[in-house]
């Protein structure tokens, strides 16, 4: 590489000028002059099959590729509204028609210069995909320098133009924030107008850590969405903490096969991407589920829909996760959650039923007891059953705090005993003469 050409590259990892004056001209702001092709860079186009393009702004390198797996996905109108709905709101919300349109939706995916974010982290490689011809097309826009940020960032402004729903994998929580900020720096372009934003992360976490622990989007093509069945395997990837040393290594003028690497990486991100979309459409669309479904997924799957209001989906997925059996821990939260489900539907002698099997369970006893006690005060009127079983209930709580009792377990302490104490005044007025409070349990005192 020439002396000349090093320098610049070189001179391009400073950081931006702070305080900068008023905003330029449109045509001051970047030349249209592009930067003179080194060897390495000819050879990297080479490598991953880019060709450059050029924008206003300047020159970039641009590599297109078509897949025809994961196939074409087209996803069902519940699936949409639950992708669009936050954890916190239980009626879905008015739809933008382009939801509709799954046309209409842009993949993306970034490669950084850094993990933490931040006004010096740039997106050097930014990837985006959508349903074309019944298969994949991926478009890529990477910057051989920081000089052609501008660029890069034009070129996907057009893209949202075009698709204006963004799909990502924790793209709310990273990309987008990155990319927002980085439109704002540039003063020249706008900042594109989502017409709405699905990120797949949540979900995936909600169906499936239960059982993987792990939902890296690497972890889930791998254990769930069979990748290498689909046409491409991580055997080769390069690691992900280390994407930003090869960028930086690129323009000091190393090799610049680690770099093709990332590009593959960032290819293979977006196809999972859209396959993940293809099952997540399978699990939360369809009311029938495959004999291979495991139950932690379905448990996952009924608490992802009970929190966004789905409660006659999240019960019968819910049963079906006991059906297919569970660790007996998973299982005693599941048989919880349907003696709440069932309690909210006013199906209280149902609860009732599941309540009395938690009783059995020294880990839900108390929660249990504490349950069937409010049952039969308040809807079976027996108030000698709903003293026995408040007694049984602080008698337990009593035993699980000898040593350490947090601010909720004396919450529930004080509740049980104001409790007790209004179900003997009850008692008392009922038969003051009689024996009765002596054979309700243990004594709360």
């Amino acid at each position: 590489m020439a002396a000349g050409d090093r320098l610049e590259r070189l001179s391009a990892l400073r950081p931006p000028a702070r305080d900068l004056p008023q905003p330029l001209p449109l045509a001051a702001t970047r030349t249209s002059q592009p930067l003179p092709q080194t060897e390495e860079e000819c050879m990297l186009a080479r490598m991953i099959g880019a060709t450059v393009a050029q924008t206003k702004f300047g020159n970039h390198l641009s590599v297109r590729t078509w897949h025809a797996t994961p196939e074409f996905c087209a996803p069902a109108a519940r699936v949409i509204a639950l992708l669009q709905r936050a954890a916190t709101q239980k009626q879905p919300c008015d739809p933008d028609p382009l939801l509709a349109d799954p046309e209409k939706w842009l993949f993306l995916d970034t490669e950084t210069t850094g993990l933490s974010g931040g006004t010096g982290t740039y997106a050097f490689l930014i990837g985006i995909a959508w349903w074309d011809a019944g298969g994949l097309q991926v478009e890529q826009f990477l910057m051989r320098d920081f000089s052609e940020e501008h660029s890069v960032l034009l070129e996907l402004a057009e893209r949202l133009l075009e698709r204006p729903v963004l799909v990502t994998f924790n793209g709310k929580t990273f990309d987008w924030p990155l990319l927002e900020s980085r439109y704002v720096m540039t003063r020249s372009i706008r900042v594109p107008q989502l017409a709405a934003h699905l990120d797949l992360l949540h979900p995936a976490r909600a169906v499936w850590k239960l059982r993987l622990g792990s939902v890296k989007l690497m972890d889930l093509e791998e254990h769930v969405l069979d990748a290498r069945r689909l046409g491409w395997d991580r055997s080769d990837d390069v690691p992900s903490a280390m994407i930003p040393q090869f960028y930086f290594d690129y323009l000091r003028g190393r090799s610049v096969a680690p770099l093709a690497g990332v590009v593959r990486h960032n290819r293979n991100d977006l196809r999972g991407l859209a396959a993940l979309l293809g099952k997540l459409n399978e699990m939360l669309g369809s009311d029938e589920y495959s004999d291979d479904a495991d139950g932690l997924d379905l448990f996952g799957l009924s608490r992802y829909l009970d929190r966004r209001g789905e409660r006659c989906r999240a019960r019968a997925v819910c049963s079906a996760a006991r059906d297919r059996g569970l660790p007996i821990a998973y299982d005693a939260i599941a048989r919880w959650n349907l003696a709440k489900m069932a309690k909210r539907n006013g199906e209280h002698e149902a609860a009732k039923q599941i309540w009395q099997e938690l009783v059995q369970d020294a880990d839900w006893r108390v929660a249990a007891c504490e349950e069937l006690a409010s049952f039969h005060e308040s809807r079976g009127k027996d108030s000698r059953k709903a003293l026995d079983y408040a007694r049984q209930a602080i008698a337990a709580l009593r035993k699980r705090t000898e040593r350490v009792a947090d601010a909720a377990d004396l919450r529930r302490l004080e509740r049980l005993e104001t409790r007790v104490g209004r179900l003997r005044k009850r008692l008392e007025k009922a038969a003051p003469s009689g024996p009765l409070l002596e054979r309700t349990g243990v004594d709360a005192n």
